[in-house]
């Protein structure tokens, strides 16, 4: 059953979104050469809790860590470890935090140090997705919608799009009703109504869309061992439209990058 939220409740969302986005901003200026996802993942968890907030993904169905960091290959659930990053890496970090009784949970996938051209067309265009399926995200159309718009979008670039894991809605559980696949058909699914707040996160493959668990019971890579990109919105049903709940302005101050691509999905203006 969808879970719809108040005015009042998607602003509580709104901060535990934003408390993602900061710890994601953190994260990026350490983001280098011979960092180790583990020292990320430290980096991280104190951001979450020096905000008031606590870990969303840190035992989450026994999960070991506070973030999910998932380099080149692996799409998604890497679980850090004491390997540094090397330079044209990239890795997905998808984080979680829990703050008066509601998640935040996004992603982004970033390069290491310089990355060639063919992965930073796949980060570029699975990025992109991410906001054309969120503009599909609108009263009376369907989970469908958001799908189709995502999977034409990337196949068309000759990418693959994973089958197995979904986007989700997202309220006082990490994972609520509906489930938001990156692929699908117009106007099937459950329809969108006021107050609904999903992940939508485009998970899209260089190569294949087939990908394999590994035996750890969390890491899952492309079968063929190509890059994978993992991009992640928060997003609410608002006057009929979508809303940002997250924002990736962090990430790109810390980077020394310039975008207006949120502003569109903002009613109000965000203040850093």
């Amino acid at each position: 059953m969808i879970q719809i939220k108040t005015r009042e409740e998607i602003e509580l969302m709104r901060e535990s979104a934003l408390i993602v986005s900061k710890t994601l901003g953190e994260v990026a200026k350490a983001i280098k050469p011979g960092v180790t996802t583990l020292q990320l993942d430290k980096i991280a968890e104190e951001c979450i809790r020096d905000q008031g907030a606590v870990p969303g993904f840190l035992g989450l169905y026994d999960f070991p860590n506070t973030l999910c960091m998932s380099p080149n290959s692996q799409v998604v659930h890497g679980i850090p470890n004491n390997d540094p990053l090397k330079e044209g890496d990239i890795i997905s970090i998808d984080c979680g935090a829990l703050k008066n009784g509601f998640y935040g949970d996004h992603a982004y996938t970033f390069p290491v140090g310089e990355i060639d051209a063919e992965t930073e067309k796949l980060l570029q265009v699975t990025k992109e997705s991410l906001y054309i399926g969120i503009r599909e995200f609108k009263k009376n159309n369907r989970v469908g919608d958001v799908g189709f718009a995502i999977q034409k979008y990337c196949e068309d670039h000759g990418y693959g799009v994973v089958r197995e894991l979904v986007g989700h809605g997202l309220g006082r559980k990490m994972h609520e009703d509906p489930e938001m696949p990156n692929y699908g058909k117009r106007g099937r699914g459950k329809k969108f109504v006021e107050g609904m707040v999903v992940a939508i996160e485009p998970m899209i493959n260089m190569g294949t869309q087939r990908i394999r668990q590994h035996n750890d019971g969390w890491t899952i890579t492309t079968l063929d061992n190509k890059p994978s990109a993992h991009f992640e919105h928060d997003v609410a049903l608002v006057d009929g439209k979508p809303e940002l709940l997250s924002t990736f302005a962090y990430i790109y101050d810390a980077l020394g990058i310039s975008s207006n691509e949120e502003d569109e999905f903002r009613q109000n203006a965000l203040v850093l």
